[in-house]
This record gives structure tokens, C-alpha cells and sequence, in this order.
């Protein structure tokens, strides 16, 4: 029988601040960090981001990573999230023994700045700028300043991979496989990403409205969180103090389309589905759901429509997204940790700028924040390619 996966620590930074508590008082007083870019160097000046508010040269100084020019926007909030992670759990690196991460952008940032100059000179810059571009070399560089010695994989599943990376973990720690792992994910934001985004015309130029009937599109965002995992048995022994049990996880797919979900929700219905199965939880028992939430018309009336078919009187709904906006491949760990808090504070957090819910999938929202019994919380991560992933934390 699988052991038993324990939460022992973690860390986040969005645009909400650095670390738990500030993202929490953010969470809890209704105030998001959603705001004309100031950082990201674009013509759209139009369009809201969720920008981490530092520049290069505060971050730097804050993580302060061995070799700094060749560290990413996306690396070093990731550095300063896991240092939160693993002092929380009272575990030193070299006692970790997986590391895993998510992320979709890698070192762009870097790249972006490089390319340019590049061009037109090609004695410009240092190559070393752009050899942690790819998404590995994010890892590997978290890995080496860390000191994880163990096993380190990355996942790009689009915006379900940090949470892909916890379920991963949580998998190997209850097969025996590890001991114990650190796991999430980070995303800083680019203008290649900004461009995509836009490209697809899902970008809401104003304040983005998860399941509201006059949404728009999203927000894009940036952050970085992890959560270190150990097993039930392991943590008991040492006396730690237990955040969360990682009850059930799953990840499905429909591969109905490149970038928009099944008008039915289907590879949502079946990630919840099966995840409830993993964890031999009821839809009943769920207390609370933090939603994928997007606030694109697809995405928002699809996961509605799954919930609706799962659960036959859907517990309240929240999309966290409303305070941070879309923190792309970090989303998932980003709201695993704010589910966490959830159970650790017995409060719902709320959808803000909710007024008009969708009528068609009728579901209670949480629109102010609540303290009620919150024992299971599941959470959505919704992906391009139709990657689907739900992960349920339960009170310990």
C-alpha cells in the first residue's frame, strides 16, 4: 500500500509579495496585485499584469545566487520560493532527495535581452546568458544553488506543470521511490509570452473577471512556489509540524484541442474524477474548490459545466487567479500553496470582481472571504493540449 505524502514546508512569491504571509494577508483583506506593467519592458502598455514588484537588481539581492548575470527572472523568484519552502520544513537541502520542477518560459527574459544586441553584433553579450533558456536549465541551476543532490526532473505540460511536479513527488515519496522532494514550479513573465497570449486573443485589457458573465479573458502573470513533501511516517517521527496530506491527484487528458477545452468539460470531469477515486474521497466530502478560473469565455464555462457533472451540490468555487492573475506554468503550485492556507486558516478566499456569475452551470462562489470547515480542498490546473491535472489536500 503506498505511504502516506505529507506537506511540511513551503514558499511563494507573486505579485501579491514575497512569501507566505504576505501573500495570505493579500489573500485574506481582498487585495489583488494586478496593475499596469511598470517592470516588463512592452508596447502593451494597455494590458494588467501581475508583476513580482522588484526589478532584476532587487531580486538579485534578495535570492543572491552564486553567479547572478546568468540567473533568469523565472530562476530567481524560484530560488527565493523554495529557500521559503525549506527553511518552513526545517530540512537541509542535502537531506532532499528530489527535486522537481515546472515552468514554460525558462530563462526567455534572458534571451530576450541577449537577442537583440546579438544580432546586430555577434561579439555582443555572453552566450551564457542564453544556456538556461530551455526549462532544465532552470532546474539544474535551482538544483546546483540548493544543494539538492538527488533526483531532479522538469515539466512543461503548459499551465498544469507545477502541479504535475508536486504529483510526481507525492507519487515516488508514497512508492518508496524518495524519501522526501521539494516540488512547484516558477513563470516570469516575457514579452514573447505577453505576445502569445495576445496573439490568441485572450488577454482582458482591463481587471480579469473569473466566471462572470462579462469576462473577458485573463491576466497574465508571474511567480514562483513549492512545497516540500515527505512521508507521513517520516515526518511523524521527526515531530514536524504537518501543513497538509496530499489525499488524491490526477492527470488526464482529451486532446481536443491545441489551446481551448472540451465544450463539456471532459478531461476536467475525468482529472476530478479520478482524483477523488485516488484519495477514496466522495464528491460530498470536498468542502471547497480553488478553480482552474481562468476568465477566458472557453475556459470558465467548461470547468463550470465539469464540476457540475461531478458534483451533484458543488461545494463553494474560488479562482485565486482574480488576485494574481495567470502565473502560467507556477499556477498550479502557486495555488496549491494558497489551498493549503485555506485549510491552515479554516477560511475560503473569494473570486474577486465576481457580479454576475455564469447562469448555464450554476455554482456557489466564494465572492468575500469565509471561515468555514474547510477539510479537503481540491484544485484545478488546466493546460494547452488538453492537459488536465486536480490535486486534493486534506487537513492533517
Amino acid at each position: 500500500m503506498p505511504q502516506g505524502v505529507v506537506v511540511t514546508g513551503m514558499g511563494v512569491v507573486t505579485c501579491l509579495g514575497f512569501g507566505v504571509e504576505e501573500n495570505l494577508l493579500a489573500l485574506k483583506s481582498g487585495r489583488h496585485g494586478i496593475a499596469p506593467p511598470e517592470l516588463l519592458s512592452t508596447i502593451h502598455h494597455e494590458m494588467p499584469l501581475g508583476e513580482v514588484r522588484a526589478d532584476r537588481g532587487e531580486l538579485i539581492s534578495r535570492s543572491g545566487p552564486t553567479h547572478p548575470p546568468f540567473w533568469s527572472r523565472t530562476a530567481l523568484i524560484a530560488l527565493l520560493a523554495a529557500r521559503e519552502a525549506i527553511q518552513m520544513a526545517q530540512i537541509t537541502p542535502n537531506h532532499l532527495t528530489g527535486l522537481m520542477n515546472g515552468t514554460t518560459v525558462g530563462g526567455m527574459d534572458r534571451t530576450e535581452d541577449f537577442y537583440p544586441g546579438f544580432m546586430e553584433n555577434e561579439h555582443y553579450g555572453h552566450m551564457r546568458e542564453v544556456f538556461n533558456h530551455d526549462c532544465g536549465g532552470t532546474s539544474e541551476q535551482l538544483a546546483e544553488e540548493l544543494g539538492v543532490r538527488g533526483f531532479l526532473a522538469s515539466i512543461n505540460t503548459a499551465c498544469s506543470s507545477s502541479v504535475n511536479t508536486i504529483m510526481l513527488a507525492a507519487r515516488m515519496i508514497g512508492a518508496g521511490r524518495i524519501k522526501n522532494a521539494i516540488a512547484g514550479g516558477a513563470d516570469g513573465l516575457s514579452r514573447f509570452t505577453l505576445n502569445g497570449f495576445n496573439s490568441l486573443m485572450i488577454l482582458d485589457k482591463e481587471l480579469c473577471r473569473p466566471f462572470d458573465q462579462s469576462r473577458r479573458g485573463l491576466n497574465l502573470g508571474e511567480g514562483a512556489a513549492y512545497i516540500v513533501l515527505e512521508s507521513e511516517e517520516d515526518a511523524l517521527k521527526s515531530g514536524k509540524r504537518i501543513l497538509a496530506r496530499v489525499s488524491g491527484y490526477a492527470n488526464t487528458n482529451d486532446a481536443h484541442h491545441q489551446t481551448a477545452s472540451s465544450p463539456d468539460g471532459t478531461g476536467a470531469r475525468m482529472a476530478m474524477e479520478a482524483a477523488l477515486k485516488e484519495g477514496g474521497l466522495r464528491p460530498a466530502d470536498i468542502n471547497h474548490i480553488n478553480a482552474h478560473g481562468t476568465a477566458t469565455p472557453n475556459n470558465d464555462e467548461t470547468e463550470a459545466a465539469a464540476i457540475r457533472a461531478v458534483f451533484t451540490e458543488p461545494p463553494p468555487v474560488t479562482s485565486t487567479k482574480s488576485f494574481t492573475g495567470h502565473t502560467l506554468g507556477a499556477a498550479g503550485a502557486v495555488e496549491s500553496v494558497f489551498s493549503i492556507l485555506s485549510i491552515g486558516e479554516q477560511m475560503m478566499f473569494p473570486t474577486l470582481r465576481l457580479e454576475n456569475p455564469l447562469m448555464e452551470h450554476p455554482l456557489t462562489y466564494v465572492t468575500s472571504p469565509e471561515n468555514k470547515t474547510v477539510n479537503h480542498v481540491l484544485s484545478n490546473s488546466f493546460g494547452f493540449g488538453g492537459n488536465c491535472s486536480s490535486i486534493i489536500f486534506s487537513r492533517p
